[in-house]
């Protein structure tokens, strides 16, 4: 058996290849163009022995899909592990990052190969197609989301200027009402021609939103543990399948604080000797799904008295935000107990109208329906055409470029 460390960059890679007994038989760098690539295959094949594989590790990072997928087409290659990065070093080179993992992968070879655990090597679970997919496309809306967000706010900044937040129709922005009055607000020439513009980027992004909750509501109904998730208060459509779709298969944590741990929920620890130091949460998971649980937290100290009573103890000791932290601690191993055990939300001492409305969240708390703000940014169209300010053309959509991601 052959062990190699690679380490991946845009443009090339380096390789660190050891046999059997540790001794490195092959260190290079190999470029990422397709040729080379085969290339360098051709030359395991002939440093390999008639029969014998290999084993590959690398460390993850936001584009090593490719490389795992183009090893494991290889019939030489008997595994393919990615792993956290291992950490900074004082001295760092390419060629001894990959020498380190191939020594790595070297000494650990039995114990990885089983698929037992090594101390100090957080390997990364490679997910399925379907998993995958879901993955992209939570994270497109949420991404859609901050753009719009980012929108909206380059709107409140020229009304705040002019102190024209006062006279909106609607206490909430994003209404039908507020569209409308955006459009015929008077302003001066180039604040009416930055609001046209936004109010362009504003329909962009509800035109896509649009798209994509429709996506995620097909995605929603083929996957049981979202379905299982979204009967906890807080918890949409979008949440469970974001949260389902980074922590499956939940056989691979053993007990519930495995996925708080997994998180990045539980706190740091610098401990020696009689001194324990106990830091913050570690933050080395999923920062969506942490982002996630935060406003899922929000609900359940609405709806759940038991979960309530908990937070409120833990906060007259320690403060809100530990306690806050502690209660999405404590709902990530929840979360855990549903999916092991097959089990929907059990709330606990809350009220009567809790209880009905705890039996389906996504009924009880209707998400804001986009379509309502969509057509009126698409009927003002119409009405933008009499306007004087020469900006019409921008609303039809005819001259606009979108802007870039």
């Amino acid at each position: 058996m052959l062990y190699l460390g690679i380490d991946l960059h845009l443009k090339q890679m380096t390789v660190s290849l050891r046999n059997e007994d540790g001794d490195v038989v092959l260190r290079r760098q190999v470029s990422t163009r397709w040729p080379k690539l085969e290339e360098f295959r051709e030359q395991l094949r002939q440093v390999a022995a008639a029969d014998e594989k290999y084993v590959a590790i690398v460390e993850v990072c936001g584009f090593h899909d490719w490389l795992v997928k183009w090893l494991q087409q290889d019939e030489r290659c008997h595994l393919v592990l990615v792993v956290q990065a291992l950490g900074r070093l004082a001295t760092k080179t390419d060629r001894r990052d990959a020498n380190a993992l191939s020594e790595l992968l070297w000494i650990n070879r039995e114990r990885l190969l089983r698929g037992d655990r090594v101390h100090g090597v957080r390997t990364v679970h490679q997910p399925g197609e379907e998993q995958l997919a879901d993955r992209r496309l939570t994270a497109m809306r949420e991404r859609l989301v901050r753009r719009r967000t980012q929108t909206l706010n380059q709107i409140h900044k020229i009304l705040r200027r002019h102190n024209l937040e006062w006279e909106r129709p609607t206490k909430s922005f994003l209404t039908r009402l507020v569209t409308v009055w955006l459009m015929t607000l008077p302003l001066g020439a180039m604040d009416r021609l930055t609001v046209d513009q936004l109010l362009v980027q504003w329909r962009l992004w509800e035109e896509q939103l649009v798209a994509a909750d429709a996506r995620i509501a097909e995605r929603f109904l083929a996957n049981p543990d979202a379905q299982r998730l979204a009967t906890m208060p807080g918890v949409s459509m979008f949440i469970a399948v974001a949260i389902a779709c980074r922590i499956v298969p939940i056989e691979r944590f053993p007990r519930g604080r495995s996925l708080a741990n997994f998180l990045g929920l539980t706190p740091g620890c610098r401990s020696s000797g009689e001194t324990e130091r106990m830091g913050c949460i570690t933050k080395v998971g999923s920062r969506m799904v942490r982002f996630l649980l935060a406003q899922v937290v929000v609900h359940l100290l609405r709806r759940d008295g038991s979960v309530r009573a908990w937070y409120q103890k833990i906060k007259r000791r320690r403060g809100s935000k530990i306690a806050r932290v502690a209660v999405m601690r404590r709902t990530a191993t929840i979360m855990w107990r549903m999916l092991t055990t097959g089990e929907s939300w059990r709330p606990g001492n809350a009220s009567t109208e809790t209880l009905s409305a705890a039996e389906d969240p996504r009924q009880a708390h209707r998400p804001r329906d986009r379509r309502t703000v969509l057509s009126a940014l698409l009927a003002s169209e119409v009405q933008s055409g009499s306007s004087s300010t020469g900006s019409s053309s921008l609303l039809a959509g005819g001259e606009v470029t979108r802007c870039p991601a």
